[in-house]
């Protein structure tokens, strides 16, 4: 997906996502941030990517993936700007954002997207390949890489500050 899509999605639309996603949550943003902090080379480069706020679990025997479902997406906040300055173009997760979530979506138009919770192993069946990008030591805390196949999205805030909530 690039800028100029992201761009055009409005609140409520509703997508089949085939492609990549970057999966991270707290332990990683916070990472990144006191690398950036130091001054110090990233382990990615985010830039054009989408994050999904997730958490990954073990895989069962033959399998790539154990279930993934969305994390609460509110706690994230404090790192948003700092993750759209590197470049993503959008978030995945679940629930409601901060007022300051909305003003950063609408700063560098960018927009927020949910997916369904409760439904992690359902999820898990869009993930086609899993890839652990940086902080392997995090276990599903760490940054990973999936790539999916109609994985179901709902605009949730758009690039003009419209939301669902």
């Amino acid at each position: 997906m690039k800028i100029d899509e992201i761009e055009k999605l409005k609140v409520r639309e509703l997508l089949q996502y085939t492609g990549e996603l970057i999966v991270m949550r707290d332990a990683a943003h916070q990472r990144l941030l006191e690398l950036l902090s130091k001054n110090s080379q990233l382990p990615v480069d985010l830039s054009e990517k989408i994050v999904f706020y997730a958490g990954p679990a073990n895989p069962p025997k033959n399998a790539k993936i154990g279930a993934i479902g969305p994390t609460t997406s509110e706690r994230m906040d404090k790192y948003l700007e700092m993750i759209f300055k590197l470049g993503v173009l959008a978030t995945v997760g679940k629930g409601k954002r901060s007022d300051l979530a909305v003003k950063l979506c609408v700063k560098y138009k960018r927009v927020y997207f949910i997916t369904p919770s409760g439904a992690a192993a359902y999820l898990s069946k869009c993930v086609k390949d899993i890839t652990v990008l940086a902080f392997p030591e995090l276990g599903p805390e760490a940054i990973y890489n999936i790539n999916v196949e109609d994985f179901p999205l709902m605009v949730a805030i758009d690039t003009n500050g419209d939301q669902i909530f």
